[in-house]
């Protein structure tokens, strides 16, 4: 419950949801009011869930929200089971690999996400998803009405609208965290691939997989339909994405990934994150991380110049706002079983401003 666990709980009770659990075992830090706002002044030392639980309630006393302050690697299976959808921030690897599966499992919905400084990430396991999609009917010229070739061409009408139903299916983030880049393909695909996804992985290299499969990227708001037609919590938020080329979004999209792979394995080998109390020594351990990942890929170190140290400190309350915004607009979407999800993995760049949605994962 801290900068992002704050804005995606904000979102959710707002929206309306039954009931939600806010679980966390730790205590308030000095650093946590500077983007937890549901903590009052003076917290410092209690449990960071129930010092939230005053003002998250306050927000909507429609919605039963709960407090836990037990350590969720100490849960028990069916504890999760009691849920529709479980989302996690702030956990290593090896625990969010674990609740996935245990999600999976038992078809509950699965969301994690973080946010380091400038950069932030979501993920969605939905298992497989069943959804409807608003579409405009295609409505066809009638005959005699009139003349000439475009007398049998389909038409939209906006003024009509039909549900379709669809599926699609998510994969684990455990495959999605051990695809294998040696290939030649996932060469080829590696260009196209965001740095911050190279930020997560704390085996980055497992080689469990055969290719990657990477879909297109939508960008916000110019590619993405949603911030048109107001689904979005947060339109015109990520605007800036709109201006860029494409080459400009592959570029972002490759070092994103990057991000997340050093960023995770770092999580795992300290047992926290980088702290701006430690700089010089986190700042080290950063780039060492990031010359062993980039050299077992080979690719050049340029990709992530030494400076990305200076920017993955700390929380950032603008781009916890952004992540948690797109994180609840997506638990929401999954509940309500309306409109297409992200599919799977969403990277924000709040250098940038600019967000991108990919698909990653086996073949």
């Amino acid at each position: 419950m801290k900068g992002l666990g704050a804005e995606i709980a904000k979102n959710l009770i707002l929206a309306g949801v039954k009931g939600l659990t806010m679980l966390d075992h730790e205590q308030v830090s000095p650093e946590d009011p500077g983007a937890q706002f549901l903590i009052r002044t003076g917290s410092v030392g209690r449990n960071r869930a129930e010092a939230s639980l005053e003002r998250a309630q306050n927000l909507n006393p429609m919605v039963d929200v709960k407090v836990d302050t037990e350590n969720i690697e100490k849960k028990p299976e069916s504890f999760f089971t009691q849920f529709d959808a479980v989302c996690l921030t702030r956990c290593s690897r090896d625990v969010i690999v674990k609740i996935d599966q245990i999600c999976h499992k038992n078809s509950i919905k699965f969301f994690t996400g973080d946010v380091f400084g400038y950069h932030g990430y979501t993920f969605a396991n939905l298992g497989e998803h069943e959804f409807v999609e608003e579409k405009t009917k295609v409505a066809k010229v009638s005959q005699g009405v009139e003349d000439g070739p475009d007398t049998k061409r389909a038409r939209l009408d906006s003024s009509e609208t039909t549900m379709v139903k669809k599926k699609v299916v998510f994969c684990s983030i455990k495959e999605a965290l051990e695809v294998d880049w040696s290939s030649d393909k996932a060469k080829a695909a590696l260009k196209r691939t965001t740095p911050d996804y190279f930020l997560l992985q704390a085996r980055p290299f497992a080689h469990l997989c055969e290719s990657p499969v990477i879909r297109p990227c939508w960008t916000y708001p110019g590619e993405h339909r949603y911030s048109h037609r107001g689904r979005c919590p947060l339109p015109n938020t990520l605007a800036v994405a709109s201006l860029c080329n494409l080459g400009q979004m592959r570029q972002f999209a490759t070092r994103g990934s990057y991000f997340l792979t050093l960023l995770l394995k770092f999580r795992t080998d300290k047992g926290r994150d980088p702290s701006s109390d430690t700089f010089g020594e986190d700042s080290e351990l950063l780039l060492q991380i990031r010359n062993d990942v980039l050299d077992a890929l080979g690719v050049s170190p340029d990709l992530l110049p030494e400076d990305f140290v200076r920017y993955c400190f700390s929380e950032m309350a603008p781009v916890c706002a952004v992540v948690g915004g797109i994180l609840a607009q997506e638990i929401v979407k999954a509940l309500s079983q309306r409109d297409p999800p992200h599919n799977n993995f969403f990277f924000f760049d709040g250098m940038k401003g600019s967000g991108v949605v990919e698909c990653l994962g086996p073949k």
